[in-house]
C-alpha cells in the first residue's frame, strides 16, 4: 500500500454505503465489536472519518483534519442516511488523484505521508464495514484489493511496537489457514466470531 500505489476506494465505500443503507433505525443503539462504539456512533464515526480522509487527499488541511475523532461526543445527523453515502463518493473521487498519494497530509491531527493516509483509509473502511455488517446482521463482501491492502497494513501495525488501544487494541489470534477478512479482523484486535449478544 506504501511506495505510492493507487487504489481505487470506490468498490470499498460503495461496500459501506450498502451497508448503511442497509441499517434499520431500530439497531443504532445497537452494540457494535467496538466496545465503546453503538451502531449509531459507529455511523458517525464513518462519517467523519470519510470527511477527515477526503479532506486530506485534497490537503485541504483545517479543521476536519486537526481534530481527533470523539463520535461518541457527536450526535448523528437526522439526514445521516443521505450524508454518508455523499461524503464516502467525495472520499473515494479524492483519491483516484494521483496527487493525494503524494507529499504530507494530515488526518486526525497527525501529520502523515499522502500513502500512509490512504492506507489507513482504506483500513478505517475495510474493518469499519465489517463492524457494521455484524452489528446489524448484514452479509459482508468487501473490495478485495481493498481488504488485502487493509490486511498488509494491519500486518505492519501489528509489528509496531509502539502499538496501543483504540481501533489497533491487542491481536486476536486467529488460524492462518482462516478467511483474509477474518484474519484482518483479528489483526485488527476484534474476534471474528463477534455476534450481537441477542444472537449469540
Amino acid at each position: 500500500m506504501t511506495g505510492r500505489t493507487i487504489l481505487d476506494l470506490g468498490a470499498q465505500t460503495d461496500a459501506v454505503a450498502r451497508l448503511a443503507a442497509g441499517v434499520p433505525d431500530a439497531r443504532l443503539d445497537a452494540p457494535t465489536p467496538c466496545p465503546d462504539y453503538t451502531v449509531g456512533v459507529l455511523l458517525v464515526h464513518l462519517t467523519g472519518l470519510a470527511v477527515a480522509f477526503r479532506d486530506a487527499a485534497r490537503k485541504d488541511l483545517g479543521p476536519t483534519t486537526d481534530t481527533a475523532p470523539d463520535p461518541a461526543a457527536t450526535p448523528l445527523s437526522a439526514e445521516w442516511r443521505q450524508e454518508l453515502p455523499r461524503v464516502l463518493g467525495e472520499l473515494a473521487e479524492a483519491w483516484r488523484d494521483p496527487a493525494a498519494w503524494t507529499g504530507m497530509t494530515r488526518a486526525g491531527s497527525v501529520d502523515l505521508p499522502g500513502d500512509i493516509a490512504g492506507a489507513v483509509a482504506v483500513d478505517e473502511l475495510v474493518v469499519h464495514g465489517w463492524d457494521l455488517a455484524r452489528a446489524t446482521g448484514q452479509e459482508y463482501a468487501p473490495d478485495q484489493a481493498a481488504l488485502r491492502a487493509a490486511y498488509d497494513f494491519l500486518v505492519a501495525a501489528a509489528e509496531d511496537e509502539t502499538r496501543g488501544g483504540g481501533i489497533f487494541g491487542p491481536v486476536v489470534p486467529v488460524p492462518d489457514d482462516a478467511a483474509l477478512l477474518d484474519r484482518a479482523v483479528g489483526l485488527s484486535g476484534r474476534d471474528p466470531a463477534w455476534a450481537p449478544p441477542a444472537t449469540r
